[in-house]
């Protein structure tokens, strides 16, 4: 969520990306029956804001089918190293409660609606 959304209390739409940390990260990703991609990013990361642009793009057509959640690396390392994100940004796709796909770096739309379609 981003400085005027938090400013003015803008609540996000269904789908868009929702920011986890180290400590809720099993609870929110692990615990759910509901597929997942983690977007591991960097706030320092120009590639990482678009690669957010483009999941918040699609995230409303796969509301209630994927889960679609931000890490920021620099804030929670405890998961980054876990994942072995060894750039940002990372896609993580997670089924069935574990990891099933990884993409380091830019993916472009379609390439990434693919994934979010076999994942759902």
């Amino acid at each position: 969520m981003g400085l005027f959304d938090k400013l003015f209390k803008r609540t996000p739409k269904a789908g868009e990306p929702v920011e986890i940390n180290d400590e809720n990260f099993e609870q929110m990703v692990l615990a759910s029956d509901t597929p997942a991609v983690v977007d591991f990013y960097s706030n320092r990361c120009s590639p990482c804001h678009v690669m957010g642009g483009l999941l918040s793009e699609v995230g409303p057509d796969y509301a209630d089918r994927v889960n679609i959640f931000k890490l920021n690396v620099d804030d929670n390392p405890q998961s980054a190293t876990h994942y072995q994100v060894m750039s940002v940004p990372t896609l993580v796709f997670f089924k069935n409660h574990r990891p099933v796909d990884k993409v380091a770096g830019l993916i472009q739309l379609n390439p990434l609606r693919a994934k979010l379609d076999s994942l759902a």
